[in-house]
């Protein structure tokens, strides 16, 4: 129970790097909070990370995420596992609904909020995906690991707009022998952008993949005729799917894809509010989400006692 009448400091909405940052620093400010965490974190596909800071030799995202929750133990911080199902805002606080994994509910008060429930990548519709990615040989990040996969065979399975943009980072950046799969969707080029395709020798290839064929570090999409092509890695760049539900719900500002608005604390346009990690509109990066929580966190333990906007005195 809270010491403030029972209303928390803050309550986190999510288990991941990005929540976990969040709540250590708020146990160092010595706040009264509460981690929900459904277990699910995207940072658990990472089999190897080389981009996070002082970890030279890599780490996977399980890693990660076990030591974040072991380094919190010693602050004896709470984190309950469960799903937020509900969330709203009344004058002086955010009244939460949580859902336990054994079906119970109860509401959980806190005068703020840090919602850090991140996105869901959107996989290909090919057979035997988790393996692969399990493997390191189908992708989601190539900010995140393009480095490992330079001067290789690469496939980037997506189309349109997008799909050119994310063909031609990694063509300019780590290989110049990158495809194109638009899993049997037709692309429709411009001049502008046929001229990028063309200037980065980035090949096309429009017809459906039917599977994936997997032979030791290499993959392989085979088309409905039968034809193989061979790639070293495949980045699958279909987008995300961001799980920021509960904060439009509550208005929110977001933008066409729904990832969230904040302002340069890591809040939200609803006050009291905050975001941190994939769920804020930006880069998706493990250490971009620390950062966010090094942000809103110190901002909440700052505002902690004050009034937010909408309430009486709020400055």
């Amino acid at each position: 129970m809270a010491a403030n009448g029972g209303i928390l400091d803050c309550l986190i909405v999510g288990g991941g790097p990005a929540g976990l940052t969040t709540a250590l620093y708020l146990a160092r400010f010595k706040r009264e909070f509460l981690v929900v965490d459904s277990g699910t974190p995207r940072a658990a596909w990472i089999p190897t990370s080389h981009n996070i800071p002082v970890f030279a030799e890599g780490i996977s995202g399980k890693d990660i995420v076990a030591r974040a929750r072991s380094n919190l133990e010693q602050y004896g911080a709470r984190i309950q596992t469960g799903r937020v199902t509900g969330l709203r805002k009344q004058p002086d606080r955010f009244i939460a609904v949580v859902e336990g994994n054994d079906g119970s509910t109860n509401q959980i008060a806190a005068r703020r909020v840090v919602m850090a429930t991140g996105a869901v990548d959107i996989e290909p519709d090919l057979p035997d995906v988790p393996n692969a990615v399990q493997r390191g040989l189908v992708r989601y990040c190539p900010i995140c690991d393009g480095y490992e996969s330079r001067d290789q065979k690469i496939a980037v399975i997506a189309y349109g707009a997008h799909g050119i943009g994310e063909a031609v980072f990694i063509a300019r950046t780590y290989s110049r022998d990158v495809t194109l799969l638009t899993l049997g969707q037709r692309l429709e080029l411009d001049p502008e952008q046929q001229g990028k395709l063309d200037e980065h020798g980035i090949k096309v290839v429009e017809s459906p993949v039917e599977s994936l064929d997997m032979e030791g570090d290499r993959i392989s999409a085979v088309n409905a005729g039968g034809k193989e092509h061979r790639f070293d890695v495949l980045y699958s760049a279909l987008g995300l799917k961001y799980r920021s539900d509960l904060a439009i719900s509550l208005g929110a500002e977001h933008d066409p894809s729904g990832s969230l608005m904040v302002d340069s604390h890591c809040q939200t346009t609803i006050k009291g509010l905050y975001a941190a990690g994939d769920i804020v509109r930006g880069i998706d990066q493990i250490v971009v989400g620390m950062g966010h929580a090094a942000l809103a966190a110190t901002h909440i333990h700052n505002h902690c006692e004050l009034p937010t906007e909408d309430e009486p005195g709020g400055a």
